[in-house]
């Protein structure tokens, strides 16, 4: 099998006796890598710049939201950020999030992924529910 990039925003994967060219968005990768990662228990939510962040607010979501991925014709590098839940270890929902994110991405798209780097970008307290008088 035999891959190369093509406009930044995709990638090819090409094979022998195949109909055609394979496709797959860098967009698709990263949304393959943050629904991974909001599956791991002690994960808040995806953290993502400013204006990731308005347009939630809007009411459109970006699954993509807090990842960033660089697709080479030889592997794939991720980079998320993350708001972890209070009271959960940082190392250890580090480490489920690596292996899924990793896990999701090469089963999904059969891309070998060579870096899933985490960003912890703020915790999520829970609020107690008021008490009623």
């Amino acid at each position: 099998m035999a891959a190369e990039t093509q406009s930044g925003n995709s990638y090819s994967v090409k094979e022998e006796g195949a109909f055609g060219d394979i496709q797959i968005a860098d967009e698709v990768i990263a949304i393959i890598a943050g629904l991974a990662a909001t599956e791991v228990e002690g994960v808040a939510k995806m953290y993502g710049n400013i204006t990731n962040e308005l347009v939630s607010k809007l009411g459109m979501k970006r699954l993509s939201k807090g990842v960033k991925v660089l697709v080479t014709p030889d592997d794939v590098k991720v980079d998320l950020s993350i708001e972890l839940k209070y009271g959960y270890s940082v190392m250890k929902v580090s480490e489920v999030v690596q292996e899924k994110v990793k896990q999701a991405i090469e089963t999904m798209t059969g891309l070998k992924v060579s870096m899933v780097r985490v960003r912890i970008a703020g915790v999520a307290i829970e609020k107690e529910p008021s008490a009623k008088k």
